[in-house]
Order: C-alpha cells, then sequence, then structure tokens
C-alpha cells in the first residue's frame, strides 16, 4: 500500500505521537469543551496557511466561532435547523465545489442535538461524510463533547473516522490520549500523554495512568444513559417532568416548554402548523406518540395529520365524535429510520448525485436508487422492533402507509404520489415478517417514483428535505368468511367544487362513498363507479349525460382475501384476476392480497344483516324489501348493486359528517379533506375510523366571468351543463389537443400505449404560463385500461389548462368526473379546469368544427407523424387573453354551465 503525505498538525509533540497527520486524515477530538478543541484546531490552521493550504471552516454550531478574522479561511456558515438531509446535501456541495486537498475545520458535531435530537443522525452524517473526504484526499478536524452522545454514535464514528483522540484536562494539564489511529503504530502511541512545553510525554506508569483516570469526575449516571440515543434521554426526562408536573410539582409553563420542544422534535417544523400543535397537544400525548415510535425523527404528515384531526374532534365541546370515532392503535416509523437505510445499505452517494433536478441522470439514478432500496437490509435493531409491532398486531390485517415530511402538509398533498401497502398479517411469523418489511421497503423505493419526482420537480420542492416516516395501521373492518373489509369507506371534503345543482352551495362539502376498502374512493376503478354525495342533498346524483343509471351505481368491492395458501376460497371464481385501478396501481389478486370481488356474490353468499341496507337489486321480480329473497342471486335472476339509497336516506351519516368537516376546517382555518372507513353494529350504531386529514388547495371560484348575449350554436365546440370543475373561467385557447375516438378505438393495445406517449411529448412542450391548451379525448384520462381511455401518467398532462373527457358509447368511452380520487387533487393542485362532455339535456358536442383547421402534429412532432389521423393538433392564437384567439372558453360554477365556442 502506498504510504499517505504526511502532513503537519501544528503541534510537533503531537506529530511525534502520532507520526504526523496523513492525506485523507478525518481526525476526531473528544473533547469537554470547546476551548480545548480550540486549543488543537488553531495551530492546525496556522501551520496548514503557512504552507499555502486551502483551510475551509464549516461554521453551524451554537458554540462561538473557532476561527475568526482570518481572511485566507473561506468560512461557510450552514443551517442545520433545515434538517438532515439539507444540512448534509449543503456539505457536500461545498466539498465537491472546493476540490482535493482541501484542509477541513467542522464545529463540534455534538451540537447538532439540539437541531437534530438524535444522535443516530449525527453517526449518519460522520459516515457518509467521512469517505468522501478521505477520497478527495483532505485533512478535516471534528470534536465531539464527551459523556453527550450515545455509545452507538461513537462506536459508528470510531469505525469511520482514521483518528480518533482524546483530549483530558485534569488539574490545568492537558493529556491527549489516541484512541485510533490508522496506517501508523509505535509502542507507546495509545497511552495517554501529557503535554509538557510542546512535547506530549506518554505516561508509561501504571500509577501515573491509574492517578490521572482516578481524578476525572466521571458521571456514572450520565455514562449509564449513554447506552441510549440521546432521543431516548430527551423523553426520558420528558417522562419525569411529566410525572412531576401531574403531581404538582413542576409549574404548568414547564409543560408548555416541553411540549414545544417535543412538537418540534417529532410532529413538524412548519410554523403555521406548530401553532396549533402546541395547543392541541398535550405532554402526555407526546409521550403515547413516542412509546408506539420507532427509531427516531418525525412521524411525517400523514400521520401528524390523522392525530392532529382527531385531537380536534374529540375536543369539541358538545359533539359526538368522542363516541363516534374509532380509537385507534397505530405504530409510527420515525423519518430518520429512511435515512439511516440509505446511508447503512450505501445509497446515500447515490442518493446526493441523483438530488439535483438539473442533473441529466436525475430520473435514471433514482430508477436504479428504487431497485436497489427494495433489496436493501435493515439493522437488527430496527427488525426487532418490526417483530414487536407485528407481535402485537398478532394476525390482524396492517397498512403500511407513506408518511413523509412535505406530505398533506399545507398545500402539498402528495396524493397518491408514495405508496400505501396492505399487509394481510397470515402465516407464520417469518412469512409475516417478510411481508411487512416487503412492504416498507417499497413504500422507501416509491420516493423515487417518476410520478412522486415530476410531483416535487413541479412544485419547486426537488431540493427540499423529504425524509419517509411511516404510519402502521390496523386495516378497520371485520371479517365475512375469508374476505376482510370496512362496510364503507371514503373520502370528505369540506368544500365542494363539484355542484351540480343551482341549489347546492359548494361550503356543504361533499363525499365520495364506496362500499369496502377505501382503495375504490380515492382511485378511478375500471368498469366501477363511487357514489358522490353533497352533503346539502345526499340523495341528489351527479348527471350522468343519459340514462343507464345502473351503469353507475358499484357493483364490486375491493376486500382483502385472508385465507391459507392450501385452501381454495369458494368464492374464488369470482375474483377478479387481474383488477387494475384506474390511476394505474395495480390491485393484486392472489391469496392473501387485494382482491375486487363481486358485492352481489358477497352479499349473498355472507348472509350479512348489514350489507343489504346500502344496496338494491336489480333487475327481478322480488320484492327489495323481502331479503328471503337474496338466495336467488345465485342463479343470475337478481343483482345487488350498491346504490346506498336506503342508508343515505335513513342515517345521521351525512349529517355527522358535515359536522366533522366543518369543525376541521374551522380549526385549520383552510378547506380540508379527509379519508375515513365507517363500520356498524347495527343501522344507526357506527363508528368512523378518520384516517387521514390535510388541508384542500382553495381554489375557489375564481373571478367574476360572463357569457356573451349571443354564441352561435353551428360555432360551439362544446357546452356541458353541471360536469365540470375548477371554478370560474374564461381562456382564450390556443392549441386544442383532440384525440379521435372513433379512431382510437380501431387501434391496438400497443398503439394506444403509443397515443399515450405522444400526448405526453406534447405536454412536455407547454409553458403553462404562456400557452392555455385544450386536451381533448374519449373516456378516461390517465386509466391504466386502454380500453376505457388513453393510458397517460398524469406527469403527461400536467401543463394542460382544460382537460375534456367525451363518451363515446359504441366502443365503450365514457368519462367519469372523479372528484375526490386521488386523479382529481392532482387537477386542483396542478390547476387544471375539467369538462365531463355529454350530448344531450343541453349538452352540446360538435368536435367536427375541429376539421377546418389543419392539424400541426406532423409538424410539430415528426417522429409521431404516423398517429396523425388519431392525434390532431390544431392552433388557435399567440396569446392566453380571450381576445386574441379564435376559441375561447367560459365557465361559471354559479350558472353551473361551461361553453367552449369560435368567435365570429
Amino acid at each position: 500500500m502506498t504510504q499517505r503525505e504526511r502532513i503537519n498538525s501544528g503541534l510537533p509533540g503531537m506529530d511525534d505521537v502520532l507520526d504526523h497527520l496523513r492525506i485523507g486524515d478525518n481526525v476526531v477530538l473528544q473533547v469537554d469543551n470547546i476551548t480545548d478543541y480550540e486549543a488543537f484546531v488553531l495551530p492546525f490552521v496556522k501551520e496548514s496557511l503557512d504552507k499555502g493550504r486551502k483551510v475551509i471552516y464549516m461554521r453551524f454550531a451554537r458554540h462561538y466561532p473557532i476561527i475568526e478574522n482570518e481572511d485566507n479561511v473561506t468560512i461557510y456558515h450552514i443551517d442545520a435547523e433545515h434538517g438532515f438531509e439539507t444540512f448534509s446535501t449543503q456539505v457536500h456541495q461545498i466539498i465537491g465545489t472546493e476540490g482535493r486537498e482541501a484542509f477541513y475545520v467542522f464545529d463540534c458535531l455534538s451540537d447538532l442535538l439540539y437541531s437534530w435530537a438524535t444522535d443516530l443522525m449525527i453517526g449518519n452524517f460522520f459516515q457518509i461524510t467521512c469517505p468522501y473526504l478521505f477520497e478527495l484526499d483532505t485533512v478535516a478536524y471534528f470534536a465531539i463533547y464527551k459523556n453527550m452522545n450515545s455509545y452507538e454514535t461513537i462506536s459508528a464514528i470510531r469505525e469511520t473516522t482514521q483518528v480518533l483522540l482524546n483530549i483530558y484536562n485534569v488539574r490545568g494539564q492537558t493529556y491527549l490520549h489516541p484512541v485510533k489511529v490508522i496506517d501508523r503504530y509505535s509502542p507507546t502511541m495509545y497511552l495517554p500523554h501529557i503535554k509538557q512545553g510542546q512535547e506530549f510525554i506518554p505516561l508509561t506508569s501504571s500509577s501515573d495512568a491509574s492517578k490521572l483516570f482516578a481524578d476525572m469526575s466521571l458521571n456514572v449516571f450520565d455514562a449509564s444513559r449513554r447506552h441510549l440515543d440521546y432521543w431516548d434521554r430527551m423523553f426520558l426526562k420528558a417522562s419525569d417532568a411529566y410525572e412531576k408536573i401531574r403531581y404538582g410539582h413542576n409549574p404548568s409553563n414547564e409543560e408548555k416548554k416541553l411540549v414545544e420542544k417535543l412538537c418540534r422534535s417529532i410532529l413538524s417544523r412548519d410554523e403555521n402548523l406548530l401553532e396549533l400543535l402546541t395547543v392541541m397537544f398535550s405532554l402526555e400525548d407526546l409521550l403515547q406518540i413516542k412509546s408506539n415510535l420507532i427509531g427516531s425523527g418525525f412521524i411525517g404528515g400523514k400521520a401528524v395529520g390523522m392525530l392532529l384531526a382527531r385531537k380536534i374532534l374529540q375536543q369539541e365541546k358538545g359533539s359526538p365524535f368522542k363516541k363516534i370515532l374509532e380509537p385507534h392503535d397505530s405504530f409510527y416509523v420515525g423519518s430518520d429510520v429512511f435515512y439511516t437505510y440509505l446511508v447503512k445499505n450505501g445509497l446515500w452517494k447515490m442518493r446526493m448525485a441523483q438530488r439535483k433536478p438539473d442533473n441529466d441522470h436525475y430520473f435514471s439514478l433514482a430508477r436504479e436508487l428504487k431497485s436497489r432500496m427494495l433489496d436493501g437490509v435493515f439493522p437488527e435493531n430496527t427488525k426487532n422492533h418490526l417483530i414487536r409491532v407485528l407481535e402485537y398486531f398478532g394476525q390482524s390485517p396492517i397498512i403500511v402507509r407513506s408518511s413523509s415530511l412535505l406530505e398533506d402538509g399545507f398545500g402539498n398533498s402528495f396524493a397518491g404520489k408514495y405508496e400505501s401497502v396492505f399487509c394481510t398479517n397470515q402465516g407464520t411469523l417469518e412469512h409475516r415478517y417478510q411481508e411487512f418489511e416487503s412492504a416498507i421497503k417499497r413504500v422507501y423505493a416509491s420516493t423515487m417514483s417518476e410520478e412522486a419526482l415530476m410531483y416535487r420537480l413541479k412544485r419547486g420542492l426537488a431540493e427540499q428535505d423529504e425524509q419517509m416516516a411511516l404510519l402502521i395501521q390496523r386495516v378497520s373492518g371485520s371479517y365475512r368468511q375469508n374476505y376482510f373489509f370496512p362496510d364503507l369507506a371514503g373520502v370528505g371534503y369540506s368544500n365542494n367544487i363539484y355542484v351540480w345543482d343551482k341549489k347546492m352551495s359548494p361550503r356543504a362539502g361533499m363525499l365520495r362513498l364506496v362500499l369496502g376498502l377505501g382503495t375504490r374512493a380515492v382511485n378511478r376503478t375500471a368498469g366501477d363507479y363511487a357514489r358522490i354525495v353533497a352533503l346539502d342533498n345526499p340523495m341528489s346524483m351527479p348527471p350522468t349525460g343519459h340514462h343507464k343509471v345502473i351503469k353507475y351505481y358499484q357493483k364490486n368491492i375491493d376486500a382483502l382475501l385472508l385465507c391459507d395458501h392450501s385452501i381454495s376460497h369458494p368464492l374464488k371464481s369470482e375474483v377478479t384476476e387481474s383488477p387494475v385501478s384506474d390511476d394505474g396501481i395495480e390491485r393484486y389478486s392472489t391469496d392473501n392480497s387485494i382482491v375486487s370481488v363481486s358485492f352481489n356474490e358477497v352479499v349473498t353468499s355472507s348472509n350479512d344483516k348489514i350489507l343489504p341496507y346500502f344496496a338494491q337489486k336489480v333487475p327481478g321480480d322480488a320484492s327489495p324489501a323481502d331479503e328471503s329473497s337474496i338466495a336467488l342471486a345465485s342463479d343470475g335472476s337478481i343483482s345487488w348493486v350498491v346504490d346506498l339509497d336506503q342508508f343515505l336516506s335513513t342515517s345521521s351519516f351525512s349529517g355527522v359528517l358535515q359536522k366533522m368537516l366543518k369543525t376541521l376546517e374551522k380549526a385549520y382555518a383552510y378547506p380540508v379533506d379527509i379519508e375515513f372507513t365507517v363500520n356498524f353494529k347495527d343501522k344507526e350504531d357506527y363508528q368512523i375510523n378518520l384516517l387521514q386529514c390535510r388541508t384542500l388547495p382553495a381554489k375557489g371560484l375564481k373571478s367574476k366571468v360572463e357569457f356573451p348575449r349571443y354564441i352561435d350554436f353551428q360555432k360551439t365546440l362544446f357546452q356541458s351543463n353541471h360536469s365540470f370543475m375548477g371554478g370560474n373561467i374564461q381562456y382564450g385557447i390556443q392549441r386544442v389537443i383532440f384525440v379521435d375516438s372513433v379512431m382510437y378505438s380501431r387501434l391496438d393495445k400497443q398503439d394506444r400505449y403509443k397515443v399515450a406517449r405522444c400526448i405526453g411529448k406534447l405536454n412536455s412542450m407547454i409553458i403553462k404560463e404562456k400557452m392555455a391548451v385544450f386536451l381533448l379525448g374519449p373516456g378516461r384520462w390517465g386509466t391504466s385500461s386502454p380500453e376505457l381511455g388513453v393510458p397517460v401518467a398524469f406527469s403527461e398532462i400536467n401543463n394542460i389548462t382544460v382537460l375534456g373527457e367525451f363518451a363515446l358509447e359504441e366502443s365503450g368511452f365514457s368519462p367519469e368526473v372523479s372528484y375526490g380520487t386521488h386523479f382529481f387533487q392532482d387537477l386542483i393542485e396542478n390547476d387544471i379546469f375539467y369538462a365531463a362532455l355529454f350530448e344531450g339535456k343541453g349538452g352540446i358536442f360538435q368536435p367536427e368544427l375541429l376539421d377546418q383547421y389543419d392539424n400541426k402534429l406532423a409538424e410539430i412532432l415528426p417522429d409521431d407523424a404516423l398517429l396523425a389521423h388519431v392525434v390532431r393538433v390544431y392552433d388557435f392564437g399567440p396569446e392566453i387573453k380571450p381576445s386574441s384567439t379564435a376559441l375561447e372558453i367560459i365557465a361559471d360554477v354559479g350558472k353551473q354551465k361551461t361553453v367552449c365556442f369560435f368567435k365570429s
């Protein structure tokens, strides 16, 4: 091995003890105070500058500056309060910019505990930074305070660094005690050395060494607690304080200070949210969260939203929510566990390379990272905690839900961007753990999905600290034979921007309800429909454009199939083999997984007394009230569909949900949306499990608009009454991208995907602020089933201004006004106006009016010219202003009318 270049430390005696420093050395000093560190740093800085070396000072701690008034030292001020990822990224960018053979002085690493509240992340930071410095032939000084960091953190630093020194200051004497020095050795190197003048003399006598350590005031209590992370010690102190407060020994303002500190450590850094959190959560609440937390760090936005909403409802005076809310016993995996997983599996360097949005490898590196994250290994300590969670839940089904730091925050919902994975939790503990661990890895890997990356990029979040915490919940529901599902599930909105009747108020709110697992409520599901409920008129249904109303009821449910692999379930023939949601999320159809199953078969085979409450029988001669006729369903004479009419017309449910949504909206001072399940003992005895709550982007009605006094019918491209959402608009349309339904229906599956990619290319060329584009196509945009529409990813239509879906019944294309789904959330956040185009009932659709204009596709995308008979691109004007274009669209929510027309 080539010997590394010797470097002087500025202290000749220390150079003699260590046989000098070497290029690549990371030098860690364990000190009692910053003055002792300074005594070793300043000579090193002076020596280095005298030799013409480039010296960098990384300034981030609360202690006084070690280097001041030195013009030749480059000082970088880094804010550790922004979190581990941002801090580490900035440090790595500085190191990369400064290049090879730079010399570094870092502030005391122990000071990071005040910002990060955990030793674990200090160890992680050192383990990713030290090798990078070594690789660039630097020399770097670090300090840690004695008796402040956990043994595990010291061990991680010891394993990674090249030089570890203990510095003692006893009775006015300074001692140097090398603990680790790689690539050099002497018989006395690892003895304590006393400083005498410029020399460090080894204590070769056992009596001298014994006297030194006897004189050192070791704090035995602190030493015993150092088996714990600083994080655990912080909560132990909080627990001790809580006991004193309980019995009146500590003043109440002590609790307030502790609540503020713990909220900032475990719940959120968001100042807007912290104001509400510190009011709603008590010290007892926070200690309870800690007791169910694996690892350290934040529990993430989704978990905070769920817990905060529950606290708001439970503290509402005179409310029924304490009785109605189903208790929860959730666990949390702290955000620090995610970063530790990346560090321990050697993925951090790739993560740093991928992180820059202007990087050519932003997406390609993400794909590689995603693959490697699925194959990583958890530390044994983490595994043991996860096993204890499984032991707690027994064989109850659980769900691992994403709960990132940015998720469900103000203005950033990340709806559907990260995965949530059900675990049926059946079989042996070993099998259940493998399923559980795999689910966690899938959620972690989803941070590198293209949809998530595009979302962060589009919203300016690509370089923000985005740690992935996890929310682990017991699946809400009950067993029906080998199926497990809740009676009802849904999403609720305190504001309803999709009102389809002039008598409805947007302020009343709305629900999207399904029977079974809530996957059908948040996804557009192929061939099936959720029930949309306007809370001020629950029995009214959105217009469908034709009379085939039964088609728009729910007929299948999502459920967990819980059975032994060796047993064939009696209903398995009715389980859809490849159930796929209409937003591209596959549902698994093997044993012990999510299945899509006929509601008709479930209700007739289970003899359940509650399920018929939500449904009606069609068609057939049997009376809906005659429950004895249910058994006839197996011969095909009767089918059940989920309409929820009886439930909505006789239950208090709509009023309770409306009050719940308005209570949350008032507390947040912002519109909200929630996810929930409902389980019944009988028709009026039900409990609501509140799973999620987040703020809803408030687009409002926008500006007032006016229709022209006269619009020529022969120049009207479309007119839609009721079936639109996105507020009041008045745009001059510069470009129409039109997918011809007849031509599209003649394509094979492969060519339909080519159409989707072509749309994506056109979308990537749009600068939304400069061009208003109307995208119009058959059936459902974003479906994963090409027979139902164009299978684009949302990132392939996110620059569109107006999105239109139209029906072609003979080909099976039919729009779905997807209010309440993740797809809908994307439309809202990207400010995309949506219209479903139905002919009849005042609806007009005349696409033939476009034929008089030239199709520009071949000119814009020569490589896709062969698709010009399917995809047509028409340009109408240079500016968004209505007066500048030939085509205009106007929508008025109050009048429930939208018209797109050519101007004379």
